[in-house]
């Protein structure tokens, strides 16, 4: 399996990027966000906690989790009408990374970003967990993730620059969508559509023609049932808009739009919102982001949502906890563990590859094995669990 493992090289590059982050001007906090949110565990919303439809910004809790594992049934939302949007001269858009064949060839795979398990390992070098956390964890390739804010053309542009040099891809999350997580711990998101559009357009822009992975907007069409169907369709157009961005401003980008995991929506029901948010310019869709489902079970899915689609389009799967499956739980749960680490499965064909999209050891919330912790806070207990220590 190709590009599991860093070089010495990407690593220094990678500790080296909060230094081109501050020539950019970012600050490493919302700009350039390396903690994501926890929203992102594909969880359907109760409607008693459903508030702020209208995409207004709140405050983020980062590390939302959502109260029950899905069955995998519909749970009432339509999706939205397949798309009939097309660029000027009348044609579909070509797809994300469509001229690419591997887009890792001649590089030396995919990034590390830094992250907290890296800093926490470089400032407890005697710590009896250091070693496990930093071989195990730190030093795996992971993604870096864009929250909103002004400023993100710069923090991208710091982000690929910091791959390039280190002669690595990067994994680059988008999550920024009005009405992120229906008001839940990781509500916000972009102040309306426009401004959801104009900040895409950015982050597509400084990518330009490099090569980088995205991960477009977990859980905001698997999660979106919360949405009136006015709403599910002007979320379905904003998603369409960022991929024809992506597809036309960075076009050795590989963007897979998010579709949820295999526990979560019907693959019929995640077809039709795939197609609706028009997946077709996209190089694919991703499963199972900061989940803990099996490799397995998502693939079978990502080949139901395949066939209801009646294409082939590849898909990637998180792993990076996935090692022990799902227990049922979602809030830091015991006795899970890292997955796979990052690796190109099979281009072009169904599971495409796995990566870490969610960095392990990065609280859920205060439960389960992490009392007392906050979401998106970096817990070495957690970390050395999910490492086998």
């Amino acid at each position: 399996m190709r590009g599991s493992r860093s070089s010495v090289r990407q690593r220094l590059t990678g500790l080296l990027l909060g230094l081109v982050m501050l020539l950019a001007g970012c600050d490493g906090g919302a700009v350039f966000d390396l903690d994501p949110p926890d929203d992102a565990a594909g969880q359907p919303v109760p409607e008693e906690e459903v508030v702020d439809e209208g995409g207004g910004e709140a405050e983020v809790d980062e590390g939302v989790q959502d109260p029950a594992d899905a069955p995998g049934t519909d749970t009432g939302g339509a999706a939205p009408p397949a798309a009939e949007d097309t660029d000027e001269g009348g044609q579909e858009p070509a797809a994300s990374g469509a001229a690419a064949d591997d887009i890792l060839a001649g590089t030396d795979g995919f990034f590390v970003p830094p992250t907290q398990a890296a800093e926490w390992v470089a400032a407890n070098a005697g710590d009896p967990r250091a070693t496990v956390i930093g071989e195990r964890i730190a030093d795996v390739p992971s993604s870096v993730w864009f929250t909103g804010s002004d400023g993100v053309g710069g923090a991208v542009d710091a982000a690929v620059t910091a791959a390039a040099a280190a002669n690595t891809v990067p994994v680059l999350v988008a999550y920024n969508v009005p009405g992120r997580d229906c008001g839940q711990y990781s509500a916000g998101g972009a102040d309306g559509s426009d401004a959801y559009r104009a900040w895409v357009d950015e982050f597509a822009g400084a990518i330009g023609d490099r090569p980088a992975i995205v991960i477009l907007e977990p859980d905001a069409l698997a999660g979106m049932d919360c949405l009136s169907d006015d709403l599910q369709q002007d979320r379905a157009g904003l998603l369409r808009h960022a991929v024809e961005q992506l597809a036309a401003q960075a076009p050795n980008a590989w963007t897979y739009l998010d579709a949820g995991h295999a526990a979560w929506q019907p693959a019929g029901e995640m077809a039709g919102r795939l197609d609706a948010a028009g997946v077709a310019a996209a190089r694919g869709f991703a499963l199972n982001v900061s989940n803990y489902h099996t490799t397995a079970d998502n693939e079978a899915y990502g080949a139901d949502i395949n066939a209801a689609l009646g294409s082939a389009r590849p898909f990637v799967v998180d792993t990076s906890r996935n090692g022990n499956g799902s227990n049922g739980e979602w809030c830091n749960p015991e006795g899970r563990a890292i997955g796979v680490e990052p690796n190109v499965h099979a281009i072009g064909d169904g599971l495409e590859m796995e990566l870490w999209v969610k960095l392990p050891g990065e609280s859920d919330g205060d439960c389960g094995i992490g009392p007392g912790t906050s979401a998106g806070q970096f817990v070495p207990d957690i970390a050395f669990e999910l490492a086998g220590g």
